[in-house]
């Protein structure tokens, strides 16, 4: 038996350690007005499933499904909303599989030939019957009801917390001006690998130093444009949480990806503008006591497509610990 195949149910597993952690994607797109979405077939397992694949070491979770889905069909695309995980048996123990749905907007797809060999486009329901892993039916049906609630089609708004800084009574000169600690130097690395997940070609920092060079990694390697916003800076937030409060409301206007780089202070006020825009059960999902962010985490709000600014589902991540 491999050491993928299903051993056991598909159950929740309490307490039970993960012996494997995998990550991966379900492609769609929508046809005529139909919602597809793309299978694929292993040969290893003979089997019908979604991209997917085991977490790389020193790899954050998106990432992983992001290369995954890049390996198996060729696709480069940002992660969508996260769709509910699957847990199931393998032999090393208790495998959990996190999912994000994916948009492909006439991307050539191509099967890696070796553990990939063919893909599917077809409905939600003949999806379902074709499924290998009964665990899969899951995600899928969280991505159909998204469709069905125009909540499938997003955009991201990221909020970003400066990475580590030098410290305060250690820092003689121009508050604005302390940098970044070496901690943070490579805390903006993988801040910057990690915002791949999610490709936002607008970022929008405070300009003191440690925010812009937090962003800078990925700014320079992605090519996104870059402004500067007083009003995200602490003494700005101080004198007028309104103009912070402003520059975050602006940001719905464009429905683009963006990425918001802010300081611990003005955390409060940002949080509070975005969960006006979400329903109370995601409001309660956003940090609520402070520090709120550690730095170099962020936030991540998928905002519909459809409809005034509106929420439709909130992430955390953390992409670097020390």
């Amino acid at each position: 038996m491999s050491s993928d195949a299903l051993v056991a149910d598909q159950t929740d597993h309490p307490g039970e350690p993960v012996a494997v952690t995998a990550a991966g994607a379900i492609p769609w797109r929508v046809v005529k007005d139909r919602l597809e979405v793309l299978l694929i077939h292993r040969p290893s397992y003979d089997d019908w499933s979604w991209p997917k694949g085991k977490i790389d070491a020193g790899e954050t979770i998106p990432e992983c499904a992001l290369r995954e889905v890049w390996e198996e069909i060729g696709l480069r695309a940002p992660l969508g909303i996260p769709l509910p995980s699957i847990h199931y048996h393998v032999a090393s123990g208790l495998k959990k599989v996190h999912y994000w749905a994916v948009k492909v907007n006439g991307n050539g797809l191509v099967p890696d030939g070796k553990e990939v060999d063919s893909v599917m486009w077809c409905a939600p329901e003949k999806a379902a019957r074709l499924l290998t892993n009964p665990s899969d039916v899951g995600p899928l049906e969280s991505l159909r009801d998204a469709h069905e609630r125009g909540a499938l089609d997003t955009w991201p708004l990221l909020v970003l917390r400066h990475a580590k800084a030098k410290p305060r009574a250690s820092w003689s000169k121009a508050e604005g001006e302390r940098p970044l600690a070496v901690t943070g130097t490579r805390q903006a690395q993988a801040v910057g690998r990690l915002l791949k997940a999610w490709k936002p070609m607008r970022v929008v920092t405070s300009p003191w130093l440690r925010c812009v060079a937090t962003v800078a990694p990925y700014a320079r390697e992605s090519g996104a444009k870059v402004k500067l916003a007083e009003g995200l800076t602490e003494h700005n937030h101080q004198r007028s949480p309104k103009k912070t409060a402003a520059v975050i409301e602006s940001l719905f206007d464009k429905q683009r990806a963006v990425v918001v780089c802010t300081h611990r202070p003005a955390l409060p006020t940002i949080l509070k503008q975005l969960s006006a825009h979400m329903p109370a059960h995601l409001a309660k999902l956003l940090p609520a006591g402070d520090p709120f962010l550690s730095p170099g985490e962020m936030v991540v709000c998928h905002v519909a497509v459809v409809g005034k600014a509106r929420v439709v589902a909130v992430e955390q991540f953390r992409p670097f610990d020390d």
